[in-house]
């Protein structure tokens, strides 16, 4: 399902004070697949978000998964930036509403689990 090897990429999801940042660098910098990859991951995630479709996050890691639910309801108060890094991409993902924020902090936590327990796993 994720279109890099994560093995080759690292993923960095940083709580802030008005929601998050999710950052996925090439661990080479001369990777262009895996940067090309990195970049068009986030890009898509960033327009599937705005449009508060959640489906991916939910087939991969659960309906329950903390947050979704939340950004899925809430998702037109949800400001998106997305930004190209020379080796990967970045999301950020903000909101003036505390309850959003909250939210993404929670998608945030589960993320960060989910990559340490399955990060190994998920080579394809």
């Amino acid at each position: 399902v994720m279109p890099f090897d994560l093995s080759r990429t690292t993923h960095v999801f940083d709580d802030q004070a008005d929601g998050g940042l999710q950052t996925i660098t090439a661990n080479d910098p001369s990777d262009t697949a895996q940067i090309y990859l990195i970049r068009d991951h986030l890009a898509d995630l960033a327009n599937r978000f705005a449009r508060g479709n959640f489906a991916d996050q939910a087939w991969l890691h659960g309906m329950d998964m903390p947050g979704l639910a939340e950004l899925s309801a809430g998702y037109k108060k949800l400001k998106l930036t997305y930004q190209v890094l020379a080796n990967g991409a970045s999301l950020k993902l903000t909101s003036d509403d505390p309850a959003i924020v909250i939210a993404i902090h929670k998608y945030f936590a589960a993320q960060r689990s989910d990559h340490a327990a399955h990060g190994a796993m998920h080579h394809h």
